[in-house]
C-alpha cells in the first residue's frame, strides 16, 4: 500500500528527528563496524587499513573498505527507517517520500 505524501509540516517537523538518527546510525555504524571488523580478522587487532597504510596489499584495503561500507549502509539504512516509522506512529504521517 502506497504511503500518502507527507505534509509540508511532518516534513519540517520530521528534520530534527532525521538529523538524530543520521548522527547517531554514523555512531552506531562505526562501533558496529568495529566488531564486525574485530570478528573478521581476530590475528589482527589494529584498525582497519585505509588507503595510505602501504603494509596492506589492495584486496586487503578493499575488503576492508567495502566492508565498512556495508556495514555503515545497513545500520543507517535500519536506524533511519526506524525513526521514520516512529514518527509515523506518533504523527499519522510518514515523513518522506
Amino acid at each position: 500500500m502506497a504511503e500518502q505524501p507527507a505534509s509540508k509540516s511532518a516534513r519540517i517537523l520530521y528534520v530534527p528527528v532525521g538529523l538524530v538518527s543520521s548522527i547517531g546510525g554514523g555512531i552506531i555504524a562505526g562501533q558496529v563496524f568495529k566488531q564486525v571488523w574485530k570478528r573478521a580478522t581476530p590475528t589482527h587487532t589494529d584498525d582497519p587499513p585505509s588507503p595510505l597504510q602501504s603494509e596492506y596489499s589492495w584486496g586487503q584495503m578493499l575488503a576492508a573498505a567495502a566492508a565498512q561500507g556495508v556495514v555503515f549502509s545497513l545500520t543507517k539504512a535500519i536506524i533511519q527507517r526506524s525513526g521514520a516509522k516512529a514518527f509515523q506512529r506518533v504523527t499519522g504521517e510518514w515523513p518522506g517520500d
